[in-house]
């Protein structure tokens, strides 16, 4: 029997609470942006904990990049 994730909304308040649990402080609104434009509107909670984590590690110069695109 295989078990499905549930997968939850990729809102900013979601993202905050991953980044409040894992890092113990908020990110910034690029880096909100910038997960919600990487995941889209629905992901599971083992991706957005691995996206707030990858998104500390990345240059700057992705995350603030107004033309950014996947």
């Amino acid at each position: 029997m295989k078990i499905v994730e549930k997968k939850l909304p990729v809102s900013e308040l979601n993202i905050r609470k991953t980044a409040l649990r894992l890092l113990g402080q908020n990110l910034v609104s690029p880096e909100v942006t910038y997960i919600q434009k990487t995941l889209g509107t629905k992901a599971t909670q083992q991706d957005l904990d691995q996206n707030v984590l990858a998104v500390r590690e990345l240059p700057w110069a992705k995350i603030a990049n107004a033309d950014w695109s996947p």
